[in-house]
């Protein structure tokens, strides 16, 4: 065990760390929102230097505010990986407009690209692959280009089994080969550690080398985790949540995501080739209680890794 001493003001005490989740744990990333990101006074007291965070677009947010967001996260430090939800964008020239606007103002040189969470495209674009396919990302020097995954569906693209994702997956693992973008595959959350094992296993069986940073939940009330579960159309892993609701000792206690992250850290010490390489969180109980959780347990930024 290593002894964790906190230097940022997150009034946590010392405390003893496995080290297996704490090598799991290293180099996790975190998504705000601009409403969110408002709220917190200073992301330099809560989040290591170097820490990618990642700015969700949600429609109906002003592309000036996603920008402002970006350049005060990139300002104190941080790695910036605005989101492009495809659906949101009107044509070429509104994308090469953001691009301009996040380079402009805030270097940005990261981004997620997904399809987005309306159903119907407001112009020209209806996924990731269409974004990526205009080039300019590679014309603005965008360096790392980050896609969605769904270890348990998503019933958006397939309302059965997986066969859309799995085939826009493996367009992108050839996109990865016949480019220089670097790449992961960022997902969605989930609560159970076996449906993750077993989906992340099976991309490598497909033959997908794109990195995964798997989405966790980050510490919350149980009822809120119930509802954008069942919002974002978490699957089998569900089940967890609803559970531990059925059981009254629990049922008033705040959510960790300790034992999904201490099976997944198990299994990556197990298999040091396992296609997990790092955690993406999302803080749906509040950023300042999900920063202190992770660094509680060992999470730091590998500032080396959040430049490239």
């Amino acid at each position: 065990m290593a002894l964790l001493n906190f230097r940022k003001k997150t009034d946590v005490p010392p405390v003893e760390v496995n080290p297996v989740i704490e090598s799991f744990l290293q180099d996790f990333s975190v998504e705000v929102m601009p409403r969110t990101a408002e709220k917190v006074d200073d992301f330099r007291e809560l989040l290591p230097k170097g820490t990618r965070v990642y700015v969700a677009h949600i429609d109906g947010t002003p592309i000036e505010d996603m920008v402002a967001t970006a350049a005060r996260l990139a300002a104190d430090g941080f790695c910036v990986m605005p989101h492009f939800p495809a659906r949101i964008i009107k044509d070429r020239a509104t994308l090469a407009d953001w691009i301009a606007r996040y380079q402009g103002e805030a270097d940005v040189k990261h981004a997620l690209l997904l399809a987005g969470g309306v159903k119907a495209p407001v112009g020209d674009f209806s996924d990731s692959m269409q974004l990526m396919e205009t080039g300019l990302f590679d014309q603005a020097g965008f360096t790392r280009l980050h896609v969605a995954g769904h270890p348990e569906g998503n019933r958006d693209i397939d309302a059965q089994g997986t066969e859309n994702v799995d085939a826009a997956l493996r367009w992108k693992n050839d996109f990865q080969t016949r480019t220089d973008a670097k790449m992961a595959i960022a997902t969605q959350f989930a609560f159970d550690a076996k449906p993750i094992i077993t989906w992340a296993d099976s991309l490598r069986d497909a033959g997908i080398t794109i990195p995964v940073h798997i989405g966790i939940a980050g510490p919350a009330k149980l009822q809120t985790l119930i509802k954008f579960a069942i919002a974002c159309g978490v699957g089998p892993s569900l089940k967890v949540l609803q559970k531990r609701a059925m059981d009254v000792t629990k049922l008033l206690l705040p959510y960790e995501p300790t034992e999904v992250v201490s099976e997944l850290a198990a299994h990556k010490a197990a298999n040091p080739d396992f296609n997990i390489t790092n955690v993406h969180f999302f803080p749906l109980g509040g950023i300042k209680t999900n920063a202190i959780w992770a660094q509680t347990n060992g999470g730091a930024s590998a500032v080396p890794a959040k430049s490239s």
